[in-house]
């Protein structure tokens, strides 16, 4: 019993000892790397080319698009900070027909919120920069254009034999969507304050569009898009 109290007030001993230890190493780090903080709040505009990743497969091609949004920056000066987004965005595809006269396409509109890691280098006045993390989103709106009736396709003449087809008249039925997203960009850097930069960002989607059960035709309908973005902040802090 002696000797187990012994091991237990050592025990006790040696934990103190070493919570205070990492308590003097975060202390003295802190205190190291104490930077001054700056925050930034500006807007930006740009394209998007997007189509979708569907299982089974559907021939397909890229469809452009327009975005719009507000951005917040957080960062510090050791090439490191945080970025959130409320952006409007327009994605979809566009069918492949190849040399059949059809065409069909549908735009997908969404609120999107990206909450990004940014990571820059540089100098005074030109940076680099890599953004990537976790984007949410809700699909406000959804339509389509076609030269046929996508209802009636089993009575169009000449029609494209052994293709997928419920694609073009099923509607979205999943509004929530998430993802990750990945961007490298160059920042100018003007009278301190005024910042324009010019990015390209890729989104992959991993939420579906269309009902994914067992019984349903796809079991993925995955968005994923292209974007380029000019844009404008000012530093307020």
């Amino acid at each position: 019993m002696a000797g187990l109290i012994s091991r237990i007030h050592r025990l006790r001993y040696m934990t103190m000892l070493a919570t205070s230890m990492i308590a003097l190493s975060s202390g003295s780090a802190s205190a190291q790397a104490h930077y001054n903080s700056k925050f930034s709040i500006g807007g930006h505009a740009g394209v998007t080319m997007s189509k979708m990743s569907f299982t089974p497969s559907v021939k397909e091609s890229m469809v452009m698009g327009q975005m719009v949004g507000l951005q917040l920056r957080y960062w510090e000066e050791r090439n490191f900070g945080l970025i959130v987004e409320i952006n409007y965005e327009q994605r979809g595809w566009k069918e492949d027909f190849e040399e059949y006269p059809f065409s069909f396409e549908r735009k997908l509109n969404y609120i999107q919120i990206p909450l990004l890691t940014n990571i820059f280098f540089g100098g005074r006045h030109v940076n680099g920069f890599f953004n990537l993390g976790p984007e949410f989103g809700y699909m406000i709106g959804t339509s389509y254009s076609s030269n046929f009736d996508v209802h009636n396709i089993s009575n169009i003449p000449d029609f494209p034999p052994n293709r997928e087809t419920d694609q073009l008249w099923m509607e979205p039925t999943k509004k929530f969507d998430y993802g990750i997203s990945a961007g490298a960009g160059i920042e100018f850097i003007i009278k301190r304050r005024h910042r324009i930069h010019l990015e390209g960002r890729y989104y992959f989607g991993i939420g579906n569009i269309f009902p994914d059960e067992r019984k349903d035709t796809f079991s993925a309908s995955r968005g994923t898009s292209i974007m380029v973005t000019l844009g404008y902040s000012y530093r307020i802090k």
